[in-house]
C-alpha cells in the first residue's frame, strides 16, 4: 500500500476493493446504466478500465447500486443492487463483463447491499438489507449455484437503534464481515447516506448468522473536520497481508449535499 496516498482517491459510493492475483480491483456505486471498474496497483492511483458490467446484460434498469464482487473456483460473482433488487451476475475476469445467462432477482421482494462472506469451511453466506420500517440486516447462506440463496436460512439480524444509528432516520446497511479469533465482527453502516452522521458501527458473534452483540465503543468510523458522511465501506488488505484497509465514501468538508467519493485509510 502507498505510503503518499491522499484522500479522496477517486469519484464513487458504496466502494468495494477485490484484491486478485496483486491488482486492485474497485467497484462502487458510479454510473447510472452499471459499474464502472477500476484498477491499482498501490491504491492511490486509480485507472479507470471501464464497464465491469452493462444495464443490458442483466436484470435491471436504474438505481445501480453497491456492487461486490467474489472469485470462487474460476470464476467471478457480483451482487448488485438495481431497482432496490439484488442479482447476481457472473464474469471470468475481474474486469467483466459480468452478465447474467437468466436475467432475474435473487428474491421478488426489495433487497440492497448485499455481501458476500466466505467461512473456513467454504459456506458461502450473504448478508443484505430489506425494507421494514427503516432498513434492516438479514443473512442467508448461499446455494451451492452461487446464483441463489437458500431462503429457508434466511435470519433478521438488527435494526437501528441506538442514538448514533438513529439521528436521521432508521437504518442500517452496506454490511461487511470480518472474522478474527474465532468471531465474527459485522461492521456497517448506519443513518442515510446523505446525513453527516453517516458512519459505522461493529458488532460481535460466536456465529456467522447470530446472534450479534453490538460493541460498546460505536460507531468505529465517523466525521472528521475533513470528511462527512463517512460510510459504507469494505475491508482488504495490504498486498503482503499485514495490513488491514478500509474503503469508504464521504464527502469533502463540511457540505452534505457533495458527491460521494471513495476514500482509502489503515484499520487496526
Amino acid at each position: 500500500m502507498n505510503n503518499t496516498y491522499r484522500n479522496p482517491v477517486c469519484r464513487g459510493a458504496d466502494p468495494f476493493v477485490l484484491l486478485h492475483d496483486g491488482t486492485y480491483y474497485l467497484y462502487s456505486t458510479n454510473s447510472a446504466d452499471g459499474f464502472r471498474v477500476f484498477t491499482s496497483d498501490d491504491m492511490s492511483t486509480w485507472a479507470d478500465r471501464g464497464y465491469a458490467l452493462r444495464a443490458e446484460d442483466v436484470k435491471g434498469d436504474r438505481w445501480f447500486w453497491a456492487p461486490e464482487v467474489m472469485a470462487r473456483d474460476g470464476k467471478f460473482y457480483m451482487v448488485y443492487v438495481a431497482d432496490e433488487h439484488l442479482g447476481i451476475a457472473v464474469a471470468d475476469s475481474p474486469l467483466g463483463p459480468f452478465v447474467q445467462r437468466e436475467k432475474k432477482w435473487l428474491n421478488e421482494c426489495n433487497e440492497i447491499d448485499g455481501h458476500f462472506f466466505v467461512d473456513d469451511d467454504g459456506t458461502v453466506y450473504l448478508y443484505f438489507v430489506r425494507f421494514d420500517r427503516g432498513n434492516v440486516l438479514w443473512c442467508a447462506k448461499m446455494n451451492e449455484d452461487m446464483l441463489s440463496y437458500d431462503r429457508s436460512t434466511a435470519t433478521f439480524l438488527f435494526r437501528a437503534e441506538d442514538e448514533w444509528e438513529t439521528r436521521d432516520c432508521s437504518v442500517v446497511e452496506g454490511a461487511f464481515v470480518l472474522k478474527h479469533g474465532g468471531k465474527y465482527y459485522l461492521t456497517y453502516s448506519a443513518n442515510h447516506t446523505r446525513c453527516a452522521d453517516y458512519a459505522v458501527g461493529c458488532a460481535v458473534s460466536e456465529h456467522p448468522m447470530g446472534p450479534f452483540t453490538k460493541v460498546s465503543y460505536n460507531p468505529i468510523l465517523k466525521k472528521s473536520d475533513a470528511l462527512n458522511g463517512t460510510g459504507h465501506h469494505s475491508f482488504t488488505t495490504s498486498k503482503d497481508g499485514r495490513e488491514l484497509v478500509c474503503v469508504y465514501h464521504a464527502r469533502v468538508g463540511q457540505d452534505t449535499a457533495g458527491e460521494r467519493m471513495t476514500c482509502v485509510d489503515r484499520a487496526e
